[in-house]
């Protein structure tokens, strides 16, 4: 009788102990974390290639992840790239081919399908942590979007404070800011607010604080949703200009200011993936790291590094558009994988609407499921044949297709092979003219697509 008393008594601690585990290894509803990184260029992390700052977590996570080589964003700016991310269509698709800013009409319309949206359905708890960028007027603010909170900045931090916000009662006023000052039209440059929900929470915020406040909001939300399947889009404010890196960081990096903030965005990433670790979930998380375009062109050591490619923000060249992506899966995402096939932003939401189950819009979408080659098994780009396309606001600028990239800006016609010219040096248009005439028809035939096929809203 005493036995089975003792060994009734072993088997409660044993399943109390793994009921998370339990509870958590539902292979249908893996839990979802997105970290994106604002203007980090293609060489600005260890496992890339970057001579000076250090990223031992991130390095980790290529190790024990997939690192892909060719990942791009679906634009060079700031919204546009945010809009393809979370609705997996090219910017001019969904009706935001611009950067937005304060205080004006514009955003994405919450009648779009979000990653967010999607993973509603299946009954996931979601969360937007860091910059948003997508329309700071309340119609399209995350809370709208099928996030179930919000806590960030809602655009760049170089911008300033939409006059008509929404204040929270216990707002946090500071460096001599008060309502009156807040409600004035004037713009005011880096002083920007911190939103919680719909409102407006600090103004203006210490920008040195927020890589740690968007790491301890994502931590308390993981925590608190370890036994339930969740989605968290953690957008970073930094590495965009003004830079601003917290004491326990600045002055630590040999890339100086730079390469401060990017080792504390490292960090943030590590405690991110010490907390899945520490909370036995880390077998049923998916983590992808990527960013949101390339670095800004700055000579004062204030903006990141490309190389080996050419170009930068702003740019369709690769150096504005190809961004550094790394992603995780213990346990399912073959570790150590390396992948040098086509793959961008745009395909996340359809790949998750594969691993969850979850129904995609009934409206054209551009991204592909792209799990095999997420997994690390053998497996083409699902873009090798119908193509990437470059798209600079609305304007439709290259494609590539397999190796080879076609780009054409005011009537200059470049073709260069990516696979022996990563860096874009040598133009081989001249000398391969049905190439350049077959690409060509490619770029007009889908340009023409998609125009007619944009997303209508009521």
């Amino acid at each position: 009788m005493q036995y089975n008393k003792v060994l009734i008594g072993v088997l409660i601690i044993l399943f109390s102990n793994n009921f998370t585990v339990i509870a958590q290894k539902d292979s249908s509803k893996p839990n979802v974390i997105i970290f994106f990184t604002d203007d980090q260029g293609y060489q600005d992390v260890g496992a890339f290639g970057s001579p000076l700052i250090k990223t031992p977590n991130l390095d980790k996570m290529a190790d024990e992840g997939i690192k892909f080589t060719d990942f791009y964003s679906a634009s060079s700016v700031c919204s546009p790239s945010r809009a393809a991310l979370l609705t997996g269509s090219y910017p001019p698709r969904v009706g935001v081919p611009k950067v937005l800013w304060p205080n004006l009409d514009g955003g994405l319309s919450n009648q779009e399908l979000t990653i967010a949206d999607m993973l509603k359905t299946k009954g996931y708890n979601t969360a937007c942590i860091g910059k948003w960028h997508l329309g700071d007027q309340a119609q399209y603010l995350p809370t709208t979007q099928g996030f179930d909170s919000y806590y960030g900045i809602p655009f760049s931090n170089d911008m300033s404070v939409n006059p008509k916000s929404k204040v929270s009662e216990d707002i946090l006023f500071r460096e001599g800011m008060t309502i009156d000052s807040l409600r004035e039209q004037k713009w005011r440059g880096r002083k920007v607010p911190l939103m919680k929900q719909d409102e407006v929470i600090e103004y203006p915020v210490d920008q040195t604080t927020l890589t740690k406040r968007y790491t301890e909001s994502a931590i308390d939300f993981i925590t608190e949703n370890k036994d339930k399947p969740f989605f968290l889009y953690v957008a970073q404010t930094m590495p965009h200009i003004p830079l601003y890196a917290s004491p326990d960081f600045k002055g630590k990096s040999a890339r100086g200011l730079y390469g401060d903030v990017i080792e504390e965005i490292d960090w943030s990433m590590g405690r991110i993936l010490e907390t899945l670790e520490k909370l036995n979930i880390d077998e049923n998380t998916l983590v992808i790291f990527t960013s949101d375009n390339g670095p800004w062109n700055l000579k004062d050591g204030q903006g990141g590094s490309a190389s080996p490619l050419r170009g930068f923000k702003f740019e369709t060249y690769e150096g504005g558009m190809r961004v550094p992506m790394i992603a995780k899966w213990k346990g399912i995402i073959k570790a150590g994988a390396v992948t040098k096939e086509v793959a961008s932003t745009i395909d996340i939401l359809p790949t998750l609407a594969y691993l969850t189950g979850a129904e995609l819009s009934e409206k054209p979408i551009d991204g592909k499921n792209i799990w095999k080659l997420l997994s690390g098994k053998k497996s083409k780009s699902p873009h090798k044949n119908k193509g990437f396309y470059y798209y600079s606001e609305t304007t439709l600028q290259a494609v590539r297709k397999g190796d080879w990239k076609l780009r054409i800006v005011k009537d200059k016609v470049e073709l260069f092979n990516l696979r022996t010219d990563i860096s874009e040096s040598k133009n081989v248009a001249l000398s391969n003219p049905k190439i350049v005439k077959k690409l060509q028809k490619m770029m007009d035939k889908f340009d023409a697509d998609l125009k007619e096929n944009q997303h209508q809203y009521n």
